[in-house]
């Protein structure tokens, strides 16, 4: 046991949740792994400490509260947008998200503390058990996996394994090089068992420079792409004295200086309806000059509405029309809406035209003259499984996206990571545009060629990388890593242990 099994659980528990905010230092902004990696590295002696699974439970649950609540504290800027009315409910929000994602990790530790197991498993046990608890967190009741563990590596050698592990096998090495380590200081083994368990640091660290040396070099295609940023703030970009003044801004950038090959407008940038805006239509594909024009629209289809991306020809016709299909929970839709109106309570279905519908899936979009692209819009970005769900393999991934929805600190910045992400897990380019920022192009190993920088109007012509071959993860995707967290888990949690082992705890 450790000195801490002399705190009260209420002691302890505020312990966990300031090392979870601590943790979530590794996080954009400010990206410091070290953090994540010093507060895991206490996590077993907070473990051991549980005098229950109980509290083992609570335990975990207040580490990820801490964790989750500063890492997702941009959730409270939507309702800033209008203060007077919306305001009360922001402290509301974040506690009931981060209370609500700790529980994943309420269920690991309390899955882990399995009091017939000896303490070296108990700790082995609950690396496996967050692995999948981070996995599970990315599918259930439609997914939501922003702040994994594996965003810390992101721009430092070690993300480029995202392109054999994925995000849940990268956040297991990440559970696994933290945990070993800071179980042998938790019990008290010794110098040889601490050695012992950073093994997994070591192959860690030799992964990261095979990756590294391996690593190819990226062909350009020879295409310019646009990146036209209104910079539209929330509370103004809906205002019918503002939005012609940032409609004629992204006309103004569309045709300024030389024709590029491609022009890509952020999410929801036309303030009309994709089906009634004809003349303006004309107006944007005359100032591209002949060069496709990939704009975010909303569009109606009786009573139904869709967060759609379009791609417009020379003549300013719609030549093509992906429809988003993975919504935001209670923010585009309300969940089971369509369930409720069913038996009677109404003003919640999308088909109704309460909230937006979902599109049919992921779906890969040709642009004349540049390739195929892999369409997603905002928070599709997050999902992995998304990405690696499209019926073809693109060229290049195309992200739109609203971010002025996320405020100016993390929010933004832990997007953009995210879409980094995808990029090398695919192996594929990624075109990235957003109303406020940070617009980007970003190559197949997640690095950024050409940025707009956050708050700032204006336009940036990139030249688009070509794709590197399939990476490991784009051809097998998470199942792998599932099913081996899966099988080690439940033979860890079946090896018999010696007396001398449990009378050890």
């Amino acid at each position: 046991m450790t000195f801490l099994s002399g705190w009260r659980l209420w002691q302890r528990m505020a312990l966990a949740a300031a090392l979870g905010v601590i943790a979530a230092l590794g996080l954009a902004p400010t990206s410091i792994w070290v953090a994540t990696i010093a507060a895991l590295l206490t996590v077993p002696a907070l473990f051991q400490a549980a005098r229950s699974r109980g509290q083992a439970a609570w335990t975990g649950w207040a580490f990820a509260t801490g964790y989750f609540g500063h890492a997702l504290v941009w959730i409270v800027e939507p309702f800033m947008v209008d203060v007077a009315r919306h305001g009360w409910m922001a402290p509301f929000a974040l506690g009931l998200i981060a209370g609500g994602l700790a529980l994943f990790w309420a269920a690991a530790f309390a899955l882990a503390a399995m009091p017939w197991r000896g303490a070296e498993q108990r700790i082995l046990l609950l690396a496996l058990a967050l692995g999948v608890a981070e996995c599970a967190r990315g599918y259930v009741f439609s997914g939501f996996p922003w702040a994994g563990l594996a965003q810390i590596w992101v721009g430092t050698d070690a993300s480029l394994l995202l392109a054999w592990s994925g995000p849940n096998g990268l956040a297991l090495i990440t559970l696994l090089v933290a945990l070993l380590p800071g179980a042998a200081l938790a019990l008290g083994r010794g110098g040889a068992a601490l050695l012992l368990r950073c093994l997994p640091a070591v192959a860690f660290g030799l992964a990261i420079a095979a990756a590294d040396s391996g690593r190819p070099d990226i062909a350009m295609s020879g295409k310019t792409v646009r990146l036209v940023q209104p910079n539209a703030p929330q509370h103004q970009k809906w205002d019918p004295d503002w939005y012609p003044v940032f409609l004629e801004r992204k006309i103004e950038f569309t045709g300024a200086g030389p024709r590029p090959d491609m022009v890509v407008w952020p999410e929801s940038a036309l303030p009309y309806w994709l089906e009634r805006a004809g003349p303006v239509l004309q107006e944007i594909a005359d100032a591209a000059r002949g060069a496709p024009v990939v704009i975010g629209a909303n569009r109606a289809s009786g009573p139904r509405i869709f967060n759609s991306m379009a791609v417009l020809g020379p003549g300013g016709d719609v030549d093509q029309v992906y429809d988003k299909h993975h919504l935001v929970p209670f923010g585009e839709y309300v969940p089971f809406g369509d369930l409720l109106e069913r038996i009677g309570i109404s003003g919640f279905a999308s088909r109704d035209g309460q909230g937006f519908s979902s599109g049919p899936g992921p779906a890969v979009i040709r642009i004349a003259g540049i390739g195929a692209a892999l369409p997603l819009i905002c928070y599709e970005a997050v999902f992995p499984q998304d990405v690696n769900g499209a019926p073809d393999r693109p060229d290049f991934l195309l992200q739109l996206t609203n971010d002025a929805w996320f405020g100016t600190w993390s929010g933004p910045y832990q997007h953009l990571a995210q879409a980094r992400m995808r990029a090398i897990e695919q192996g594929l380019p990624m075109v990235r545009v957003a109303n406020t920022g940070v617009s980007a192009m970003i190559d197949p190993l997640g690095r950024i060629t050409t940025a707009i920088p956050l708050n700032q109007a204006g336009y940036a012509d990139a030249e688009l990388p070509l794709p590197l071959a399939p990476t490991a993860y784009s051809q097998t995707g998470d199942l792998p890593v599932v099913l081996a967290m899966l099988v080690l888990l439940i033979g860890v949690a079946r090896i018999p242990v010696r007396p001398a082992a449990i009378n050890s705890d």
